[in-house]
């Protein structure tokens, strides 16, 4: 499941992190972004507890978004202990993210 919370730094939620963070940095008016939407519900629900899933919008915080060299969207990073350990770019099924992140966490 995929949680909406407020935090007061992006920095602030990678540090207090306890598992993985898979960050989607998407757009409203990205179509494709909009297929990640119940990808992202389906990898969230397989792996509860493992993972933890934000989205930011690149619009509305661009500089997180070129902080980390975002280009393209939808755009994800995983993020382990605070540091970007892997970056996948386009639309992706949820068995093969899931399968993909299994190994990385």
């Amino acid at each position: 499941m995929v949680i909406k919370k407020q935090f007061s730094s992006f920095k602030t939620l990678l540090a207090t992190s306890k598992v993985p963070v898979l960050v989607d940095f998407y757009a409203t008016w990205c179509g494709p972004c909009q297929m990640m939407g119940p990808i992202l519900e389906q990898v969230g629900a397989n792996m509860s507890g493992r993972l933890q899933i934000i989205k930011i919008d690149s619009d509305k915080y661009p500089g997180i978004s070129s902080q980390y060299g975002v280009q393209a969207l939808p755009t994800l990073v995983l993020f382990k202990k605070g540091k970007p350990v892997e970056r996948i770019e386009g639309v992706v099924q949820a068995s093969q993210l899931i399968q993909h992140l299994q190994i990385l966490i």
